[in-house]
C-alpha cells in the first residue's frame, strides 16, 4: 500500500518527538496526539500515549502548520 507523498508521521501536526511518555526520545520516534492516551491493564497504571516512528503514517495525517516566517 503506497502512502502520499509528504504523509508521515514526522510531519503531521500531531506527531510530538519532544518526549516518550516522561522519557526522552531516541532516534525518530515520536508520541502520536491525534488520539487520547491509552490506558494500562494495571489499577494504578497511568494512559500512555502511542510511540511511533517518524516514518510510519495513518489515515489521520494531517500536514504540520508552521509558524509564517
Amino acid at each position: 500500500m503506497a502512502t502520499n507523498s509528504g504523509a508521515a508521521c514526522s510531519s503531521c501536526r500531531y506527531f510530538d518527538d519532544r518526549a516518550l511518555n516522561g522519557a526522552a526520545a531516541q532516534g525518530d520516534e515520536g508520541l502520536c496526539r491525534f488520539n487520547p492516551p491509552v490506558s494500562q491493564p494495571e489499577p494504578q497504571g497511568h494512559g500512555l500515549w502511542p510511540v511511533v516512528a517518524g516514518q510510519d503514517w495513518c489515515g489521520h495525517f494531517t500536514a504540520a502548520q508552521h509558524p509564517a516566517e
